[in-house]
Formats: C-alpha cells, structure tokens, sequence
C-alpha cells in the first residue's frame, strides 16, 4: 500500500491531492491532479497550497478546474504490499555476506587504512 505523499511546501503535514510542475520555457506553472507516482522535478501540494499558489510577474499559471481529491489506497496497492511482505519473509531468498577484508576494510564512505608501524 503507497503511503500517504505530503504536501511538499515547508512545514506542511496535509496530505498531497494535486502536483505542481513548472514549463520554464513557457513561463507556466502548471497545477493538476496528484500524479501517480512522485517526479522528481515535480512537487506534491495540499489543497489549500494548490489553490493559493502565486508565481513571479510574467509568468502563468494553468490550473486543474474542479475539486481535487485525496487518493484512496487501491487493489492494486494492497496486492503490491502482499507480495512485497511474502518475498521478504521467504525462506529461500539468498543471503547477502559481507565480502571479507584484508586489512583495508570500507564502511559507507570511510575507508580503513592499516597503520604502517603494525607491519
């Protein structure tokens, strides 16, 4: 099941209903009904921020007539949770193993260096 996607503006907790996108080549901020999936270049607002949106002078704004409305969790995501959960649990699925090191070990971004004085 998708979690509830919040409103992208700061300190904003309302759930996401429409999806802003901007068309920098046509000066346009274009406001719609909640995408499907996040974009990257696109960002989710509440109700009351898609409504009250303002864009700098000269620019436009294109904006979805009619209500937006809150997503509902569908079939579809339901079944996408069950099948993510029992291919989590089964018993077959391969173990990754941490590769062994030789003295110089990486953990994230940090590399471990041997002291010179221990050889």
């Amino acid at each position: 099941m998708r979690s509830v996607r919040r409103c992208s503006r700061t300190g904003c907790t309302n759930p996401a209903v429409a999806t802003l996108t901007y068309a920098y080549a046509d000066s346009t901020a274009v406001v719609g009904p909640l995408a499907t999936y996040a974009e990257p270049h696109s960002y989710d607002l509440c109700e009351q921020h898609a409504m009250r949106l303002t864009v700098p002078r000269g620019w436009e704004v294109v904006r979805h007539e009619g209500e937006f409305a809150v997503p509902q969790p569908s079939v579809d995501d339901l079944t996408a949770l069950a099948e993510a959960v029992r291919e989590a649990g089964r018993a077959d699925r391969p173990v990754e193993t941490p590769e062994p090191t030789s003295g110089t070990g990486r953990r994230g971004h940090l590399r471990v260096l041997p002291n010179p004085a221990d050889d």
